[in-house]
């Protein structure tokens, strides 16, 4: 027997039975892209037509290497998001739909962790 009212049940579900949480972890990523991709256009448009040892010392300022991880950070993570999406609508075998959510959450992961392991060797002069 469930004493649980009815509307307390749907409150904060969706269609789906699920919570939007989702739906605002993508809704924020997006946000959060907007203007940081705005800056990474603009970081590229500076590096156009200088030097490796010039660009090597924009990105290793600690503002534009704080950006930058926040911006692959963002990048991957809206993007796991988005192919979450894609294969619990497209994926209907389970194992399947299993396999494709790992590889996706390991593929984000290590693109994370690649990117900020080689911004940080910029930053801290270990790439020459």
């Amino acid at each position: 027997m469930n004493l649980e009212h009815p509307l307390a049940r749907v409150i904060g579900k969706g269609s789906a039975k699920a919570g939007v949480e989702h739906w605002w972890l993508q809704r924020l990523t997006a946000i959060a892209l907007a203007p940081l991709t705005i800056w990474v256009v603009v970081l590229l448009l500076k590096t156009q037509s200088v030097n490796y040892a010039t660009v090597r010392e924009l990105v290793a300022s600690p503002l534009n290497a704080a950006l930058l991880a926040c911006w692959v950070v963002a990048v991957l993570w809206h993007a796991q998001l988005g192919l979450q999406v894609v294969i619990e609508d497209y994926i209907h075998n389970p194992w399947m739909e299993f396999t494709a959510h790992v590889a996706v959450k390991l593929a984000s992961l290590l693109g994370v962790a690649v990117s900020v392991i080689a911004i940080l060797k910029v930053v801290t002069g270990g790439v020459s």
